[in-house]
């Protein structure tokens, strides 16, 4: 098991995120996070890497305890990689400087090694011509795939995504699916927060929905697609299917 979440819940103050939400993610498996806006998705995921601290239940990565203040959470992160609605790009680096510039300073490689590895990534994405430019001159989704190729560069034990294409205009939407389809065929570990229900009764082994901090379905993809229990999630489908 890569992730092991155990009812873990969450308050911005008095606000109740997220509550006794549980949930696994074994070697391989492509996790979908659904539901609408505000339902704790995005939070969720964040909390798996320590982006977000939770103040109840117990997450495990790796073996490793994300809430043990003994952690230590930059190197976890360097183990688990994000990629961000919006990019998150270093704005004044060169492209071949954002997938260099974490494996040099976090894990310690010698920068020909890294840039070995940088453009192999950036040869797997499609955009190998583009290492010498800055972000400002790639489109939204070719950031976006750099933003990929970065975290891979890694060696993650798992990929977390969260809403990848909600920034990205339509005809770019699919360039970045095409990706995470690849990476989830090579048995990549993906937990992925998105409203692409195609790319999720694609590729998901297992769907997990939400809606107001609780996980109200956490199934296989066939159950969900075919016979979601909940009515709100079905109410759900029912709009995102028959937009």
């Amino acid at each position: 098991m890569v992730i092991q979440m155990s009812n873990v819940s969450k308050w911005y103050g008095d606000f109740q995120v997220l509550t006794n939400c549980t949930a696994h993610v074994h070697k391989g498996d492509v996790v979908v996070v659904c539901g609408p806006s505000g339902s704790g998705k995005s939070t969720l995921i964040k909390t798996v890497n320590g982006l977000e601290p939770f103040q109840k239940g117990k997450i495990m990565v790796n073996g490793i305890s994300v809430g043990d203040s003994k952690t230590n959470l930059p190197k976890l992160r360097s183990r688990v990689g994000m990629v961000f609605q919006h990019f998150e790009l270093f704005p004044h680096l060169t492209i071949i400087d954002n997938l260099t510039v974490a494996q040099i300073k976090v894990l310690g490689r010698k920068e020909s090694e890294a840039k070995q590895k940088a453009m192999a990534y950036l040869d797997r994405v499609g955009l190998t011509v583009q290492a010498a430019k800055y972000p400002a001159e790639l489109s939204g989704g070719q950031q976006q795939r750099v933003a990929i190729a970065r975290a891979l560069a890694m060696d993650p034990v798992a990929m977390l995504f969260d809403e990848p294409t909600s920034a990205l205009d339509p005809e770019m939407i699919q360039e970045v699916l095409d990706v995470m389809v690849e990476l989830a065929r090579e048995g990549m570990t993906m937990m992925c927060v998105t409203h692409e229900m195609g790319f999720a009764s694609q590729v998901a082994n297992r769907i997990i929905f939400m809606d107001e901090g609780h996980i109200v379905e956490n199934c296989s993809k066939d159950e969900f697609f075919e016979g979601a229990k909940s009515d709100r999630a079905q109410m759900f489908l029912s709009k995102i299917l028959n937009h």
